[in-house]
């Protein structure tokens, strides 16, 4: 009896301890305001749902290849006009209902359909016809050739999902996981899908996000044992973590182009020579090593560093304050003005950013007060209104130029830093190069579009920073991807 006695212990804390490793707590500083990412700009439903509920035709790994995900294979026609998926057979959304061809083909169509409201609705306005053939069979037939398209398929935007769902407050896709509950102000908890069509994957069966906007609460918890995972350190708290027993940190470029966004409409910064001002008196250098405590690289373009359409600008406006002075005598403002720097203040980084952008411009004579607000403010006022001076922000690489760069071109005239400039040049080149199917004359186009954007001082380009994941020992499988996403796939705790 005695042993039978022990034995039945050993199984059942056995049974717990597999029960509580399977279980993966996740600290985020930023809640979406909606959890559909096909109707909101909020990347932080990326980081959150991409790859872990919702899925796509195809999608990207952690190098930046495109592979199959929900389509096993395509075909493109030699025009480049028509693009064929074969679909994965037997995957089913979480509601229960298949993930056929009509379902691919109804979830695009609404993403076409003007009511739907997307939040990039370029992204898809090449798309002529999406058929369904067979069961298994969707066929995209374009307007003209795309060499972006099947980039643009991997995206948060283009994700599948069933039509007829309230996705804004509870998700359905196809993915590892599905969702449990959200608790706004708290956290957002995801299970595990058990009708997966890859077999072992997931190997985690709870996914706990907790909304902890403040990174010392986030290292607190950490310490703790309360949370397992931080997705977005801070540099300064991975510089003092980085070597602490216990504990992992992974870092690399995130593709992620952060810049000081300029409201071009708005009087003094509608003057060339101001702008150019602005980009002369801020120090990138300085910024990373005060803000990114090193984990940055310098950027001087809206495409970011580790890709291969990157094109070196940092030498058109180096910091040069003498420079930013004469300049703001030549554009009548020889005592400097004042200005405000709206921030997100669910951005650590952007606000520290924004703070050491003040005191550069201070020593040249620009006063910029900082406000901070929340991020639903931001993204209503600043990135839906245009209703701004000055503010600091990331946009993620969208894993071709041309989706990347339309914010600067002839479809997006109202786009929030764009709002008050122009040139028919960029707009030429950039339609250009976005129907160009040849890699090396896109290259060449995007080098010259890189440098008119620099030139005209549309934006201050400031870094690529680094992400910056801390974990507790025994969670693995983690990895930095050139999305704003955190993978959770294969990623398992013991």
């Amino acid at each position: 009896m005695y042993r039978s006695f022990t034995l039945s212990v050993v199984v059942l804390l056995f049974w717990v301890f597999s029960a509580a490793a399977s279980e993966l707590v996740v600290a985020v500083s930023t809640e979406p305001p909606s959890l559909d990412p096909t109707t909101n700009a909020a990347a932080v439903v990326d980081l959150l749902l991409h790859h872990n509920l919702y899925e796509n035709l195809v999608q990207v790994d952690s190098k930046g290849k495109l592979h199959g995900q929900l389509a096993q294979s395509w075909d493109v026609s030699p025009d480049g006009l028509a693009y064929t998926f074969h679909l994965r057979a037997g995957v089913r959304f979480h509601d229960g209902t298949p993930c056929d061809a009509e379902a691919v083909r109804e979830s695009f169509l609404r993403l076409l359909d003007p009511a739907t409201a997307v939040p990039h609705p370029e992204y898809f306005a090449n798309i002529a016809q999406v058929e369904a053939p067979d069961t298994l069979t969707v066929r995209f037939v374009l307007k003209e050739p795309d060499p972006a398209f099947l980039p643009t398929l991997a995206l948060g935007d283009a994700v599948v999902t069933p039509v007829g769902a309230d996705l804004s407050t509870c998700p359905v896709g196809t993915g590892p996981f599905r969702f449990s509950e959200w608790h706004p102000g708290d956290r957002l908890v995801l299970e595990r899908n058990p009708d997966y069509y890859l077999p072992g994957i997931p190997k985690l069966d709870r996914v706990e996000f907790r909304f902890i906007p403040d990174p010392s609460a986030q290292l607190a918890a950490l310490k703790a044992g309360d949370v397992d995972l931080v997705a977005e350190l801070t540099p300064e708290i991975a510089a003092g973590l980085v070597h602490t027993p216990g504990y992992q940190v992974i870092s690399g470029p995130q593709n992620l182009v952060q810049l000081l966004a300029i409201n071009n409409a708005r009087a003094p910064f509608s003057d060339l020579r101001v702008r150019q001002a602005l980009a002369y008196a801020v120090d990138r250098e300085e910024i990373i090593r005060l803000v990114s405590f090193g984990f940055g690289t310098p950027i001087g373009s809206h495409i970011p560093t580790a890709t291969p359409f990157y094109a070196d600008m940092t030498w058109v406006y180096p910091h040069d304050p003498d420079r930013a002075r004469e300049l703001l005598r030549q554009a009548g403002y020889p005592n400097g003005f004042s200005t405000t720097l709206t921030l997100p203040e669910n951005y650590p980084l952007h606000v520290r950013t924004g703070e050491v952008i003040a005191a550069q411009l201070s020593r040249v004579g620009i006063e910029a007060s900082i406000e901070l607000v929340d991020w639903g403010t931001w993204l209503e006022r600043v990135y839906a209104q245009g209703d701004y001076d000055l503010t600091v922000i990331g946009h993620p690489w969208k894993l071709d130029p041309a989706p990347m760069l339309v914010g600067y071109g002839p479809s997006r005239p109202n786009y929030y830093f764009r709002r008050g400039w122009d040139d028919p040049e960029l707009d030429h080149l950039l339609t250009l190069g976005a129907s160009l199917m040849e890699e090396g004359a896109r290259k060449a186009i995007y080098t010259v579009c890189q440098y008119l954007i620099a030139r005209d001082a549309v934006n201050v380009f400031l870094q690529d920073p680094h992400r910056i994941l801390a974990m507790r020992r025994g969670v693995s499988g983690v990895e930095v991807y050139p999305l704003y996403v955190l993978d959770l796939t294969a990623v398992s705790k013991r």
